[in-house]
């Protein structure tokens, strides 16, 4: 029998090689160091280590993570500041800062529109009161902040639709998804995510909100239809309609979920459980959970997803003196196929690019 017509029949040859190469970013937010890491398909391991921030003495606390569409640059938030948070500028050549500019109270998750061309990051503002927050709109070539439009109390998960038209995130303290024009920087809509037991947001005095859902991420679905929110306060993933503007599905998780992506094909959902060690892969079909797979960490927090769909990469923070972690996910196996470890409090995480291998 030829090799051909034993790869075709799968006669005991063993999986087929990855012949890509896979780079990402991930924060680490108690150490004030930001990591490149590296996925040969098989092992993962630290390609570069950055040290970021301007003061010796203090935790500043990365926090989010972009890269820019064409992937010369990255952008990273620096939660804690005098008094204010900042935007970083990095070239992905040489890891370089090349810009920077000051943004809010606590500068947390961001993302680049394809169609504006402008970086919108939430201001996560955890301090005092819990009184509404804002997006900041930045011009990443000029590294200007160009506008700030106010939305709700704490606002993370900083997302944009894929045509990069419309902007979405949560106010996590007063259970909503917002939708902002990226163009304008408008509100367009507001949706109160009720957690279906008949909980809601009740204003107190002095605009505090008892909070029930408490949504932490959101992402856009790539048909442009739908978007995906995690309720972190009530153990659910929901659906909502970008048409109708209500919710569609919920789907049932395990404790806390915190972060999710959508694969490039938009079958598949995975989602970080940050109070149960763990994450969901789910077909999205079916509305299944089709694995939780346990993570090398016990508190997990982002997960991105490489554009061929093949894997997610996992941050998780660890506990006390527990170094972060990142591992790495086979969405077709369903298994975790590498992990390797990082500074402490593993958080922000971003996909870099992929890379053919030279045969």
């Amino acid at each position: 029998m030829s090799l051909a017509l034993l790869l075709s029949a799968g006669l005991g040859l063993g999986p087929t090689p990855v012949e890509q190469d896979y780079f990402v970013y991930v924060t680490a937010e108690s150490a004030d160091e930001v990591y490149v890491v590296h996925f040969d398909g098989q092992q993962a391991g630290i390609q570069s280590m950055v040290e970021v921030g301007y003061m010796p003495t203090e935790i500043e606390g990365p926090h989010g993570l972009t890269v820019e569409p064409g992937g010369e640059h990255w952008y990273l938030s620096m939660a804690h500041g005098m008094p204010f948070g900042t935007l970083y500028k990095y070239r992905t050549s040489d890891n370089r800062l090349v810009g920077k500019v000051g943004l809010g109270l606590f500068p947390a998750t961001m993302q680049i529109s394809v169609d504006t061309g402008l970086l919108y990051c939430v201001n996560f503002d955890l301090h005092g009161d819990m009184s509404p927050s804002s997006v900041s709109i930045v011009d990443p070539e000029a590294m200007v902040e160009v506008a700030r439009t106010t939305t709700g109390p704490m606002p993370h998960g900083s997302r944009l639709s894929a045509d990069g038209r419309r902007h979405y995130s949560c106010a996590m303290m007063s259970d909503e998804l917002i939708e902002m024009d990226a163009g304008t920087f408008e509100v367009l809509r507001r949706l109160h995510l009720d957690d279906g037991t008949g909980g809601i947001a009740r204003p107190r005095d002095g605009g505090h909100h008892d909070a029930v859902t408490k949504p932490t991420w959101v992402q856009p679905h790539p048909d442009g239809k739908r978007a995906f929110v995690c309720l972190n306060g009530s153990a659910q993933v929901v659906e909502v309609n970008l048409k109708d503007w209500e919710v569609s599905r919920r789907l049932p998780t395990a404790k806390a979920p915190y972060n999710l992506e959508v694969s490039p094909d938009g079958k598949q959902l995975v989602v970080t459980y940050k109070g149960a060690a763990s994450v969901g892969v789910w077909d999205l079909d079916k509305s299944e959970e089709l694995a939780r797979i346990p993570t090398t960490r016990r508190i997990t927090h982002g997960v991105v997803i490489a554009p061929d769909g093949k894997f997610a990469f996992v941050s998780s923070e660890g506990i006390g003196g527990e170094p972060g972690s990142l591992d790495v996910i086979n969405l077709t196996t369903l298994k975790r196929v590498a992990s390797v470890d990082l500074g402490l409090q593993a958080g922000g995480i971003a996909f870099w690019k992929m890379e053919k291998r030279a045969q």
